[in-house]
């Protein structure tokens, strides 16, 4: 039963440190990025998770992937000015 019990708290203790580290615990107000093919809407996360950086609206003629790069290269201009 013990064994059991430390296993199912560990679990949760798990859950929990999960849910702390969620991005949406680290998200910035979306912002607009005006690009030659149109604006892209990014939500960035704080300066020192870039990683996390993805667009969330982009114009039809753009692929995810150049959206995605674009959010990134926002996200770290502004930690570059910061």
């Amino acid at each position: 039963m013990t064994i059991v019990t430390k296993s199912g708290l560990m679990l949760v203790g798990a859950i929990a440190l999960a849910g702390c580290t969620s991005p949406e615990y680290f998200e910035t107000e979306p912002v607009q990025v005006q690009t030659k093919q149109g604006v892209v809407t990014c939500q960035l996360y704080t300066k020192e998770v870039l990683d996390w950086d993805r667009s969330i609206n982009r114009p039809s003629t753009m692929s995810v992937e150049l959206a995605d790069q674009v959010c990134k290269a926002e996200g770290a201009a502004r930690k570059q000015n910061s």
